[in-house]
């Protein structure tokens, strides 16, 4: 099939471009080189909704903050993805820090961010008590909030395919030809053809590049180490808490979750590989030392997971969002790091505005629906209606996940509606399975049953993430 617009990479950027692009009469393709969506950056990141008085001034980053955080909150509310307006402070420790506050501070008005203030640390404890002693002012951004990332990527995906977009997993580019068309050659030997092609390829976006011998820009893959903690922890800070950025990033943060939780970190470290997400004890020990520098109450005995993800940076600073100027129809949105969250659906929007002006047709398309049924709504019915529905649906009232009340009948509604996500990542990321204290360590083997009876497949084929990642392996009895 040739398709008017391929989209390579189903990371947030990519899904809400497919999102936005299906407002129109438009045939569009994801191609996805794993086996889900959100499994580069999108998944392992801080899921703060930055209030935009970081970004330099006149930069797209700038721009795309600022005109992002309110259409990010409309988006979730569309999607019912969990997130929470809940503030931001930026805390000083020095006089130097508090120069430095003054001036982001400065940046955000330049920026057009309202309803920031500059306060005391008395007016900063006043609003979290666990902060430390030590912090003399800070910069309350009542814009900022908190979202979960790897769900808003899995809403933005699927309200596209309901729209009518495709999305094509394991789908690893490997060559891409340009004559007519944009033809794509799969590592497995399929092949996509488009008029169009936008590379989101995240950590492998100059490696698309170079397919067309457009290669402008070199990716920096930079690790965050994080620390989660338990739900009891959770209620520790209300804000997300900053301190003051350096060139490296955004400093170390305590904040709590859309879904609860207390996250720290992360870490600024560059990789060689942008597969490289392993934790390090040192930078572990640099999350909490920095952690409990803001908020010296944080609880590490309570962690329970740590992990890293890789954004892709680049030399300049600034998204990079522009049209080839070598390979017509191809256009790059690359280096999408901090505040790429914040803004995705600007730069989804800005996106199609480029691609007009590469000469792409778009009418309106009537019957574009921009909500998403909510697949969370049993968990917020009343004890009541919970009682009601089970009567009429048993498997809701068997709790796979105790820690975090999960029933069999979520997990199998999640699998009839995302049969393509049907390994135990994929379910945990849309049901929280396995999100919990124990980590999985008891509702697993519940699951992926559960998921072997769903594709009827043996045990031996439930993988924990696609390709290689086998649960258990084991030989079938000879009848």
């Amino acid at each position: 099939m040739l398709y008017d617009i391929a989209i390579a990479g189903a990371g947030v950027t990519g899904g809400m471009l497919a999102r936005e692009l299906t407002r129109y009469r438009l045939s569009c393709c994801i191609l996805e080189k794993e086996n889900d969506v959100a499994m580069g950056a999108s998944k392992a990141n801080s899921g703060i909704i930055h209030g935009g008085f970081d970004p330099e001034p006149g930069t797209l980053k700038a721009r795309l903050n600022a005109e992002g955080v309110p259409l990010l909150y409309k988006a979730a509310q569309e999607l019912h993805v969990p997130y929470r307006r809940n503030g931001s402070l930026v805390v000083a420790f020095d006089q130097t820090e508090e120069d430095t506050l003054q001036r982001l501070y400065e940046r955000g008005l330049q920026n057009g961010i309202a309803q920031m203030r500059l306060i005391s640390g008395e007016e900063a404890r006043a609003l979290e008590p666990n902060l430390s002693p030590e912090v003399t002012k800070a910069l309350l951004v009542p814009t900022a909030g908190i979202i979960c990332p790897y769900q808003l990527t899995i809403a933005a995906v699927g309200n596209a395919m309901d729209n009518g977009a495709e999305l094509l997993r394991n789908f690893e580019i490997v060559s891409i030809e340009k004559e007519e068309y944009f033809t794509l050659h799969a590592k497995d030997g399929r092949t996509v053809q488009a008029r169009f092609l936008v590379n989101c390829a995240g950590t492998s976006a100059d490696r698309i590049a170079e397919m067309l011998n457009d290669r402008f820009y070199t990716v920096i893959p930079r690790a965050g180490e994080y620390l989660l903690l338990d739900k009891t922890e959770g209620k520790t800070v209300s804000h997300t808490i900053f301190q003051v950025p350096t060139k490296n990033g955004k400093g170390v943060l305590v904040t709590p979750t859309a879904d609860g939780n207390l996250l720290l970190g992360p870490t600024a470290s560059v990789v060689q590989e942008a597969e490289d997400t392993r934790t390090t004890p040192a930078g572990l020990d640099f999350v909490e030392t920095f952690a409990k520098r803001s908020v010296p109450a944080v609880n590490t005995r309570n962690v329970i997971t740590s992990f890293a993800g890789v954004r892709a940076s680049e030399q300049g600073g600034d998204f990079i969002i522009r049209p080839s100027g070598k390979v017509d129809g191809f256009l790059h949105i690359a280096a999408i790091d901090s505040p790429g969250l914040s803004s995705c659906v600007a730069i989804a929007k800005y996106a199609v505005e480029q691609l007009r002006g590469m000469g792409l047709s778009a009418e309106p398309n009537p019957d574009f629906n921009g909500e998403r049924e909510d697949p969370h709504a049993f968990r917020k019915m009343s004890d009541a209606e919970k009682d009601a529905f089970i009567k009429q649906h048993p498997a809701y009232g068997r709790i796979v996940c105790r820690c975090e009340t999960v029933s069999e009948g979520e997990i199998r509604d999640s699998l009839h509606r995302n049969p393509a996500a049907a390994d135990v990542d994929g379910v945990k990321r849309r049901t929280r399975s396995g999100m919990g204290r124990c980590q999985g360590g008891f509702c697993a083997p519940y699951v992926m049953r559960l998921i072997a009876e769903e594709t009827r497949c043996p045990m031996e084929q439930v993988t924990k993430k696609g390709g290689r990642s086998a649960m258990v392996f084991g030989e079938e009895e000879e009848a």
